[in-house]
């Protein structure tokens, strides 16, 4: 089990062919990352990003396109936390709609304070750690 969401495909998501336009799906990728912060670890991105230089930058994305996706599409978002360092996470997460996949992408953030990378705060390290435990 994972992290879901459902995300739908808008005009705003689509180039001039109907399909989703590949920068796009980065931003539905922070979206769903977004979501999964305030949902399960427990802190939304305002709460995280209020405190002044504080952050979950993205250090690194790989990301593969399988399939497009169109204009009206309701496309599923899962989320699993693959690898949970001591200052960074790597999810992987993957668009599909009725199991079949639009992409999947491999994404690691870092825990910042003060615009220098830290330790996860305890709280959020072991809140994602059982997540990854429970979802494995």
């Amino acid at each position: 089990m994972s992290y879901t969401r459902e995300i739908q495909i808008e005009f705003n998501h689509c180039d001039p062919a109907g399909m989703v336009f590949y920068p796009r799906y980065f931003e539905m990728i922070n979206s769903v990352i977004e979501n999964f912060f305030a949902d399960v670890v427990g802190r939304s991105f305002a709460d995280i990003h209020e405190a002044a230089g504080s952050g979950v930058p993205t250090v690194n994305i790989e990301t593969k396109f399988m399939h497009p996706s169109r204009l009206g599409e309701i496309v599923l978002f899962a989320l699993r936390v693959s690898k949970l360092g001591q200052s960074s996470a790597t999810f992987a997460i993957t668009a599909s709609l009725h199991e079949k996949k639009r992409m999947h992408t491999n994404i690691t953030v870092v825990w910042m304070e003060n615009w220098k990378t830290h330790r996860w705060p305890a709280e959020m390290q072991k809140t994602m750690q059982n997540f990854m435990e429970n979802n494995a």
